[in-house]
């Protein structure tokens, strides 16, 4: 693409990204205003009856809460474009500095996840296209149906279960021991707290690749010139590799680079079941604690990364198909 094209396509993704940044932001506000739970009853917490209610109306005012709903998106809008996320009620820090802590920990398990999901759901998507109608084909969709149809929260509770309760090979949750500093925790201390929700998430996000790949697969060995490098005398892996890995390859990475909002939701729930510190827990305790400051912070945060994964979906396509590059296709 020349400089011009490029200017052009990266301004068009900076105002498709400001304006979903704004429509999220005005739609998780509005939910959020009309939540039942109280803010200052979740900031005060158990002291609520040793409060009095001027303190109460003290602390509302403090936060703008008698404000109409409109004049406190403005005020937070205002705040945000200054850089300022607010103040975490939960943990009485600014919200960047809980979202830098707690996405650190779930960049680690999302990033193993995505990895090993990525790769074993491809290869399992080659094994099954390239020999389709078989008992390995069979064998593998039926593991991809019912892979799919599993709630992740349910599979981290049997992976639980069984690797940390009968037979106690790993811990049972947490990112890392109890009761030792975060200073003194050893890499293979935490690797070991990281494989079962990881395990989780990846298991869970084979199924998707591994199908789509696999119908891509038998789409292209059903073209003339497969039919043509046959008659040549090419078959197995020769002829994947020569033919059918690039055209794979494409399909494969949209869909795996599009799915980071399914990976940060099943990391919601396998953070959940294995009491794991990232942002997906953080999520439902600022949900549950009423903490809009945070939850907000997220959402917004959260919206950024999904995006940037469809982007580079996006960019890895032109650079793996030629034809985007020449702008042959839409």
């Amino acid at each position: 693409m020349k400089v011009k094209q490029w200017t052009k396509y990266i301004l068009g993704k900076l105002i498709k990204l400001i304006s979903l940044l704004v429509a999220v932001s005005i739609l998780s506000f509005v939910l959020v205003s009309n939540s039942p739970i109280d803010p200052v009853q979740s900031y005060i917490g158990a002291d609520m009856n040793l409060v009095s209610p001027e303190q109460r109306g003290n602390i509302a005012a403090y936060w703008g809460l008698h404000d109409s709903v409109v004049q406190q998106f403005l005020n937070w809008g205002k705040n945000i474009l200054s850089g300022d996320l607010g103040t975490s009620l939960l943990y009485r820090t600014p919200v960047a500095e809980v979202i830098q802590e707690r996405f650190l920990a779930s960049l680690a398990l999302m990033s193993l996840a995505w990895v090993f999901s990525g790769v074993f759901g491809f290869i399992l998507g080659i094994i099954a296209g390239m020999r389709q109608g078989t008992w390995l084909d069979k064998v593998i969709k039926m593991y991809c149906y019912v892979i799919a149809s599993t709630p992740a929260f349910w599979l981290g509770l049997l992976l639980l279960m069984v690797f940390s309760v009968w037979l106690g090979w790993l811990p049972i949750g947490l990112g890392s021991p109890a009761g030792i500093l975060t200073g003194e925790v050893t890499f293979m201390q935490r690797i070991q707290h990281l494989i079962l929700p990881a395990v989780t998430l990846s298991v869970v996000g084979v199924s998707n690749i591994a199908l789509h790949t696999r119908q891509k697969l038998i789409d292209i060995l059903d073209k003339e010139f497969i039919r043509y490098a046959r008659a040549k005398g090419e078959a197995g892996f020769r002829l994947f590799w020569r033919h059918g890995f690039r055209n794979t390859m494409v399909p494969a990475i949209s869909i795996h680079f599009a799915s980071f909002g399914e990976l940060f939701g099943g990391a919601v729930l396998a953070e959940q079941v294995f009491s794991y510190p990232g942002l997906g827990q953080a999520v439902v305790q600022a949900g549950l604690g009423g903490d809009v400051p945070l939850l907000l912070g997220i959402v917004l945060f959260t919206t950024i990364f999904v995006y940037i994964g469809n982007l580079l979906a996006d960019l890895l396509y032109r650079v793996i198909d030629p034809r985007i590059r020449r702008g042959t296709l839409s």
